[in-house]
């Protein structure tokens, strides 16, 4: 059996990956590790999807991790996930259990794929103060002002990751980055695709059940438990238009409407950066829940195919 396997399931928003995960964890011996950004605070349940009920099959709860795991109003980045998930890993692997990484945020779960270690590098706020006026050829000059070495595989396609890759050029420039051992694992990527249409379809039902289910009253028990409507407002999505809703900003059906376009856009956002992983050299194998039949009896086939044969 190869060394420290990892099964990564991932796609959209709304597409089923906890279900197939959860599933698969449970014919494997395997436990679920959580990959999103908001599922990882307390109190946060509606609003981020954590369908806790889907981790029990036929009376056996699945374990899962780095879900509930902070409190809210706390800000949780690449670098702290990356310090979970690799200690969270080596437990499950120990106890010689599979761990499944399950989740929609893909700059976690390229992180760990990448083996990137530059988001260690702190913010530097006077510097992005000071970058922020400028345009894109201007920052792109003042990044090759730096070594080639700082910057050549640096991704240059935005305002927002030129300011970071000259953020981490200077940084570099002055300091030693050092790299911390790290248990080694194999990955075994699924991603899960739909259609458009069948996309925007689950996303209205979803948004609709989340609604009858209590969304609106999350947020009012999240603000009376002290967490600010700024810190709501941050983490995005659900959280951003109840809180515009409650503020009077939005009526309820504006609010309806503006938010599930937001999700749309949101987990088209979402495809396009698994489909550049893919560019990165990232393999994923996709299945399309509207046409694919008995994906997880495929899936376990290609898991034991790679990791089991011989």
């Amino acid at each position: 059996m190869t060394k420290n396997p990892l099964l990564i399931v991932l796609g959209p928003t709304a597409i089923g990956k906890t279900k197939l995960a959860v599933s698969v964890a449970a014919a494997l011996n395997g436990e679920i590790i959580s990959a999103d950004s908001r599922q990882v605070f307390k109190g946060m349940d509606i609003g981020t999807g954590k369908d806790l009920d889907e981790y029990n099959i036929n009376g056996k709860l699945i374990p899962y991790h780095l879900i509930d795991h902070k409190e809210p109003g706390m800000r949780y980045q690449v670098n702290a996930f990356k310090e979970d998930f690799y200690q969270v890993f080596e437990s499950i692997t120990t106890q010689h259990k599979l761990p499944v990484l399950c989740g929609g945020t893909g700059m976690y779960i390229h992180s760990l794929l990448q083996h990137h270690e530059y988001t260690a590098i702190p913010v530097n706020e006077t510097l992005r103060q000071k970058l922020m006026p400028y345009e894109l050829s201007g920052l792109q000059a003042v990044l090759k002002a730096y070594p080639p070495s700082l910057w050549l595989h640096a991704d240059q396609s935005t305002h927002k990751r030129l300011i970071r890759a000259i953020e981490i050029a200077e940084y570099l420039k002055h300091n030693r980055l050092d790299t911390l051992p790290r248990i080694h694992f194999e990955p075994l990527i699924i991603g899960l695709t739909s259609g458009v249409e069948s996309r925007r379809n689950r996303i209205r039902e979803r948004l609709e059940q989340r609604l009858q289910e209590g969304l609106i009253e999350e947020v009012e028990q999240l603000l009376a438990n002290g967490v600010s409507k700024e810190i709501l407002v941050f983490y995005g999505l659900e959280y951003k238009f109840v809180i515009a809703f409650l503020s009077g900003e939005l009526n309820y059906q504006d609010f309806k409407e503006r938010l599930f376009t937001a999700i749309c856009q949101f987990a088209k956002r979402q495809m396009t950066f698994f489909r550049k992983m893919e560019k990165d050299g990232v393999a994923i194998h996709w299945f399309d829940i509207d046409q694919d039949s008995a994906i997880e009896v495929k899936v376990i086939n290609i898991y034991e195919n790679k990791f089991l044969k011989t």
